[in-house]
């Protein structure tokens, strides 16, 4: 979690510090819909290098935005799911795949 001292002032600003880049918010998108494993989630966001995809799962972690599941087994399997402060994020995922419907109806009707 962010320590207290360094969120910004500004309430959108330390949204836009969690979530801030594209990944980020692709990321929370599809594990709204579910828990995923690392190569499932790598597979369904096209144009993800792994790398990326590690520091974006790993910062969310300590965000407290994710929760990295490990069960035992051979080979051992890892699983990636939105802690409930992640889950908190639906609405505004969903207000802005919305307002993004929207605009591209406006863009076809001026296009």
């Amino acid at each position: 979690m962010i320590p207290i001292s360094e969120l910004p002032a500004c309430p959108v600003a330390t949204t836009l510090r969690l979530i801030g880049n594209k990944w980020k918010v692709f990321i929370i998108q599809r594990l709204l819909e579910r828990a995923w494993r690392y190569n499932e989630l790598q597979r369904s966001l096209p144009g993800i290098s792994r790398k990326v995809l590690t520091e974006n799962l790993k910062n969310m972690e300590l965000d407290e935005l994710v929760v990295r599941t490990e069960y035992p087994g051979s080979p051992p399997r890892v699983e990636y799911s939105l802690s409930a402060c992640g889950r908190s994020m639906q609405p505004i995922i969903c207000a802005m795949s919305e307002w993004g419907k929207s605009y591209q109806r406006e863009v076809r009707r001026h296009g």
